[in-house]
């Protein structure tokens, strides 16, 4: 090892380079940013999907379609899924959107539809937001009740 060797540690030091401390420093003036455009600023972002003036692609791309601001989703459930947790004795008595939720067939807030999928061969009562016609006929002729909330 010699003297002409020797280096301080790596990150002990920094660049003896003072930017913007006059045009002397040779970092002067623009202080290493270049010439003053937009990204010199204090304070610049950019907002998204910016495309440099560019009509933005959201902006350039058509619009279609019709959303409902009075639309209502219903969470589907078929009687052959009630049929099974009837025949797995899980539900003993009448059907409510109580029972759907313990069961996961529902979650608490959702409106719940019966849909006519499968038979169902136990006469039961089944309360619900609404019913298809096809299930309303099929749980009449099992003998049940289809009540709508």
């Amino acid at each position: 090892m010699n003297l002409n060797n020797i280096r301080p540690a790596a990150g002990s030091t920094f660049s003896s380079k003072r930017i913007g401390r006059g045009q002397g420093s040779g970092k002067g003036g623009t202080a290493g940013k270049g010439h003053n455009g937009q990204q010199a600023r204090a304070g610049y972002s950019q907002k998204i999907g910016f495309e440099g003036g560019q009509m933005p692609l959201q902006r350039r791309l058509p619009k279609f379609g019709f959303k409902n601001v009075n639309r209502k989703d219903y969470r589907g459930v078929n009687l052959d899924s009630i049929q099974l947790l009837i025949e797995n004795k899980s539900i003993t008595g009448d059907i409510t959107k109580e029972v759907l939720v313990q069961h996961g067939l529902a979650s608490k807030n959702e409106l719940v539809k019966i849909m006519g999928r499968g038979e169902l061969t136990t006469a039961v009562s089944i309360s619900a937001d609404k019913f298809t016609k096809s299930a309303e006929e099929l749980i009449t002729k099992a003998g049940g009740k289809a009540i709508t909330l």
